[in-house]
């Protein structure tokens, strides 16, 4: 007679304590040779197997053995076999259908056929519903041990990329695997450019060595699950809820929410075979589209598509559109490198005062954060406890929770701008000075992201006119460009010194001997009424305060 096996391990402790599945086979083998029985298959479910792939398996083997006609099935115990009093009537249907057919319960010593006495039959409902009974006193366990795991802040399972979990058995903590941290906040940043597409995204990190947990390449889909994850601010996700929690943010909320936005735009960055310098960057004067670019031979063409009935017919070569941009460049560069120093020495000298300001502000801010979490810690008790309805604790955890949240963005700005504002503004005049420098650089090594990434933060607008370029310069860079024009006037270069970081007369016109009505006293190296220095200096004073935090900086006295 032919029958089959029917394998199950339930736990990894099973499998660990010498109940593996090639263990159980062999006992199970050897039971049928006892019992005269040839082994005609054998039907295995792994400790990992999720519980559709166990159903899927028991309803093989069922529909293996009606068209086999095989009249019987081995298996170890009735809690091997069945676990719920659904598979009951597919069971006893089979025994049923043919007095010849059996199932054989190795460790029970228990053989149940269509002829078996009634308390064989009742003692093998009572296995079942003991069964059932302890499947679902343990999936109770398990929720309840996910449940307190959440409300200490950790997640009930492993980590994503970027993450390791360390620690025993019941104190697990997740930190930080600096071995693949940097690849995921190198994903984040690349996606959250805009130049990137899954499949390029994809491509790009695994070129840069980005593998999973067994060394594969990553899918899309996969992908696509790590920049929706929002373990990587501080928070679980578990049953489409979101907690809080301990593990160290690895990219900031401004980054997630940008890649959040831009995964469910309408405008998501597409795959293209050619990726183009100025692709999405250009648009035309005469309906303000998108140029179009493609490349004819060995060159690339930009030109208006005229979708909108437009009259542009001028076909540009790439190279002309990038001597054009470099006169932009060129446009912020200060000639006069002596205001430069004075700026970056206003800045430092204004940089204690800000740092005094940053410190008293965070500290209001964390009080503000323990009192919320305070109301957190609370409304957590008042849910045990049952005072409160589960819809109104899910709507007063959102709202505690985005308010933490927002907190927690406005402490860290804070904490960064005492010296960060101070590195930007020092910054962001080496890189007027330097654009078309770095930007060369760039082009010579073929750092095509870094191009467009430059030229983003330079201009905010680029505009296209039957061949001419021109341009509108971002925030900061706009009020550079204006200060310089300025500043750059010839009158400016006659200044003779700077005296500890000011400016001074080198003396005033003495006009107590004149009579009548004169012309107010001027000092002597500024002749022309038309122009005022001062003007020049305020403008830049200007661009100081627009890097600081809204005008938060010392007024920088000058003479």
């Amino acid at each position: 007679m032919k029958t089959a096996i029917f394998c199950r391990v339930s736990s990894k402790e099973q499998e660990e304590t010498g109940y593996s599945l090639p263990a159980q086979e062999k006992f199970l083998r050897e039971y049928a040779d006892k019992q005269g029985l040839v082994v005609a298959k054998v039907f295995a479910i792994s400790e990992s197997a999720a519980g559709k792939i166990q159903r899927k398996t028991f309803n093989q083997m069922i529909e293996y053995v009606r068209k086999k006609n095989i009249c019987s099935i081995v298996v170890e115990t009735t809690d091997r076999l069945t676990r719920n009093f659904s598979d009951v009537p597919i069971i006893d249907a089979w025994i049923m259908e043919d007095d010849e057919h059996q199932i054989h319960l190795a460790k029970e010593a228990c053989i149940l056929h269509n002829s078996s006495r009634s308390h064989e039959w009742f003692m093998w409902r009572v296995k079942v519903a003991t069964a059932e009974y302890y499947v679902r006193l343990l999936s109770e366990n398990v929720k309840k041990g996910h449940k307190e795991k959440l409300a200490q802040g950790w997640i009930p399972t492993k980590p994503p990329l970027g993450y390791k979990t360390v620690g025993e058995t019941g104190h697990k903590i997740h930190i930080i695997d600096e071995g693949t941290a940097p690849f995921i906040r190198k994903m984040f940043e690349l996606y959250a450019t805009g130049d990137y597409s899954l499949k390029r995204l994809a491509k790009t990190m695994y070129e840069e060595g980005m593998r999973s947990p067994k060394g594969n390449r990553l899918v899309l889909s996969r992908m696509h699950s790590l920049l929706r994850d929002p373990f990587y601010i501080g928070k679980i996700r578990w049953n489409d809820e979101i907690h809080e929690g301990k593990q160290k943010p690895l990219v900031s909320k401004e980054i997630f929410d940008k890649v959040q936005a831009m995964l469910v735009s309408k405008t998501t960055p597409k795959y293209r075979k050619h990726n183009y310098l100025f692709q999405g960057l250009i648009r035309c004067a005469g309906c303000n589209g998108l140029i179009t670019w493609e490349k004819q031979r060995t060159h690339h063409y930009g030109h208006c598509n005229h979708y909108h009935n437009c009259t542009q017919e001028t076909w540009v070569k790439e190279p002309e559109i990038e001597e054009q941009l470099l006169d932009g460049f060129d446009n912020l560069k200060l000639k006069n490198k002596r205001i430069v120093a004075w700026l970056k020495k206003a800045l430092k000298e204004s940089h204690k005062d800000e740092i005094e300001y940053h410190n008293s502000t965070v500290g209001e801010l964390q009080a503000r954060y323990e009192a919320v979490q305070k109301r957190m810690d609370k409304l957590y008790d008042d849910k045990l406890d049952e005072k409160i309805t589960q819809e109104f604790y899910n709507r007063k955890f959102k709202q505690y929770s985005d308010e933490k949240d927002e907190l927690t963005e406005t402490i860290k700005r804070h904490s960064t701008a005492s010296t960060g504002y101070l590195n930007l503004g020092i910054n962001l005049y080496e890189l007027s000075q330097r654009a078309r420098e770095i930007y060369l650089q760039a082009k010579e090594k073929d750092m095509l992201d870094e191009q467009r990434a430059l030229i983003r933060l330079v201009f905010a607008k680029l505009i296209l006119d039957e061949g001419k370029l021109s341009w509108e310069y971002s925030k900061a860079f706009k009020i550079l460009s204006e200060a310089i024009e300025e500043t750059n006037c010839s009158k400016v270069d006659k200044i003779d010194d700077f005296e500890k970081g000011k400016f001074e007369h080198r003396k005033k016109s003495d006009v107590t001997g004149q009579k009548g009505d004169l012309l107010p006293p001027r000092p002597i190296w500024l002749p022309n009424p038309s122009f005022n220095i001062n003007d020049s200096i305020k403008r830049l004073i200007d661009i100081v305060e627009e890097i600081g935090v809204a005008g938060r900086l010392p007024k920088f006295e000058y003479a």
